[in-house]
């Protein structure tokens, strides 16, 4: 079999819902729309990822303390983006249906009426974050190393969560139309000038003072305002497809935005909670453990972000494509989006397999942290594949409002499965193989298998095909 053939029966070689073949030219017009929409996401998060890890690698240098404190910042400030993120992922999937229905004020009206929601949620966690950052911590279970260390940083971050808010809303409207490539160059510069900031704050040239984790704070602080200014200016853009106006509240957008943000909350919040139980867990067992545990987290967003790629087209396509009443081309978008998803995990469980000694060295020299991280990324290749598939599946029924299902495997997953097994690895199978590093692969291990849970129940969704007659506002 010649190459072309190969391709022509496994890329270009689609069904619809009931199983008939799509047209080969609609399927290579969709491989065009999904990999002009995914491969800025993917550079987008590749490259975000890369920064985020080069801001880790920044504050190793003050010491294990100093990376497991910003660690434990982290889920706390995902807790606190709950209901804006939920409301984001609303936004683009009626932004969609809305591109999709060539209604392009109607997708106007949903943006505005999203911001003015995020605005108000913007301030009230302000507030939370700032005066309850020592509450916070100790609940993200930071000890006497951390603790004071990690509650100066989120006060902080928390001060910018209105201009975080903003720009997260106005990047999902666009992704929902498919202009990834603004949201790519918002992030990235907001990124490049986190990591500037970093380096002359964080231990102090070019004459600004040593401010330590406190710098990597301001830094991150200032990243997310230059996010928000460049956000807006694209909405303010005469050219772009969106303009800013002030909010006309209609029951039908708001309608849809809380028949899928409510389900979307529970599904953050499932996966928050379980996230953070998963920590704490791992932060019990000591500071080495849990910034090896950081370390991996690191790395390993690279692999979501590169998943998530595709699921932004998948998103994306399926929402439009059901505003404009092509069932069978929502139903091809997934299977598209996935087979683009598969020959990128490939890649990665190869590059991270082969260095993955290297990948350590970046953030630390310590021996023990290095042995631990080394390993557990010999346990995390063997999940990329059903993690990116789970991404992938998640996001296209996110496009058509299937959400509720989304959250209910969330909940058996990450809130339940996930901490039970991460508590089994990191403490009586510790006990009963102990000097293995059985703890610090644990959280891995528990990574693995629910990336293959959650992709078989979402796969078993995307096959009954019910997501497709939703409807939304």
């Amino acid at each position: 079999m010649g190459f072309s053939q190969w391709m022509r029966k496994n890329l270009f070689r689609v069904k619809d819902q009931n199983g008939a073949l799509i047209e080969e030219q609609e399927v290579r017009s969709l491989y065009r729309r999904c990999i002009s929409i995914a491969w800025p996401s993917t550079v987008e998060g590749a490259l975000l990822s890369i920064i985020g890890s080069m801001d880790t690698m920044m504050v190793g240098t003050l010491g294990s303390a100093a990376i497991a404190a910003v660690g434990l910042t982290g889920q706390p400030r995902m807790i606190l983006l709950i209901c804006v993120q939920a409301l984001c992922v609303g936004t683009t999937a009626l932004c969609a249906r809305r591109r999709g229905a060539e209604d392009r004020e109607g997708a106007n009206s949903c943006l505005a009426q999203s911001l003015a929601v995020v605005t108000v949620l913007g301030l009230l966690m302000t507030a939370i974050g700032y005066f309850g950052a020592d509450w916070f911590m100790m609940l993200a279970g930071a000890n006497e190393d951390t603790l004071q260390l990690s509650a100066d940083y989120f006060r902080i971050i928390s001060l910018g969560m209105v201009f975080n808010s903003w720009s997260l809303c106005i990047c999902a409207a666009m992704r929902a139309v498919g202009q990834t490539r603004i949201t790519m160059a918002t992030n990235i510069t907001a990124n490049i000038v986190n990591v500037c900031l970093n380096f002359v704050l964080i231990n102090g040239y070019l004459g600004f003072p040593a401010l330590g984790v406190k710098g990597a704070a301001i830094a991150t602080l200032c990243s997310t305002m230059v996010s928000f200014a460049i956000a807006v200016w694209f909405v303010c853009h005469r050219d772009g497809y969106y303009h800013f106006s002030l909010p006309k509240f209609d029951r039908a957008t708001m309608s849809g935005l809380l028949k899928v943000g409510s389900s979307s909350v529970l599904e953050s919040a499932c996966l928050r909670v379980g996230f953070l139980v998963t920590a704490r867990l791992v932060a019990g067992i000591g500071t080495d453990a849990f910034a090896a545990y950081q370390i991996v987290s690191q790395v390993t967003t690279l692999s979501f972000t590169l998943g998530d790629g595709a699921a932004t087209a998948g998103t994306s396509l399926v929402g439009q494509n059901l505003g404009a009443r092509r069932k069978d081309l929502a139903m091809a978008t997934v299977r598209i989006t996935r087979k683009v998803s598969v020959i990128l995990s490939f890649a990665l469980m190869i590059f991270i397999f082969l260095l993955r000694r290297q990948l350590g060295l970046l953030f630390t020299r310590e021996e023990e942290i290095l042995t631990g991280v080394t390993l557990s990324f010999c346990v995390v290749v063997f999940g990329i594949l059903s993690q990116n598939g789970r991404v992938v599946y998640a996001g296209c029924l996110r496009g058509a409002g299937d959400v509720k299902y989304v959250a209910a495997c969330a909940l058996l997953s990450v809130t339940v499965l996930r901490p039970v097994l991460t508590y089994f690895f990191c403490y009586p199978a510790e006990a009963w193989f102990p000097g293995r590093y059985i703890a610090v692969m644990g959280p891995w291990i528990a990574f693995v298998i629910d990336a293959f849970v959650r992709e078989a129940l979402l796969y078993r969704r995307i096959r009954k095909g019910k997501w497709l007659e939703i409807e939304l506002g």
